[in-house]
């Protein structure tokens, strides 16, 4: 169960907002997705939170903040950044933002027709 003082509400809101979302559950996260495309994966992970984006444009810039803050911002080899947050200490606003719209975006110009 998400609590309202959970910092990833803001973020599961504005995923299930998109046109053709459906919200899951993937291991212990839940997972949003468009068509049969996820672009969004949230949850909690070793007492902080975990949010997982795909990225085109943006992953240069998650790469400089992996670079700068390896235990909050990792990138994988493919399109996955995951970003890790405290309620202290959220992804900022605007960035996440940013990120779910590109990784939204991302999923649905691939999804099946």
């Amino acid at each position: 169960m998400v609590s309202k003082d959970d910092p990833t509400v803001p973020l599961r809101q504005r995923a299930s907002k998109y046109t053709d979302v459906d919200e899951g559950t993937s291991c212990t996260q839940s997972s949003f997705k468009t068509g049969d495309k996820a672009f969004l994966f949230v949850g909690e992970q070793g007492g902080r939170f975990k949010a997982m984006f795909k990225l085109g444009s943006s992953k240069a810039e998650a790469a400089e903040l992996a670079e700068k803050h390896p235990d909050d911002y990792q990138v994988g080899s493919g399109i996955w950044v995951t970003a890790r947050f405290s309620a202290d200490r959220p992804i900022p606003l605007k960035r996440w933002k940013r990120w779910l719209d590109e990784s939204y975006e991302l999923s649905r110009s691939t999804k099946k027709a």
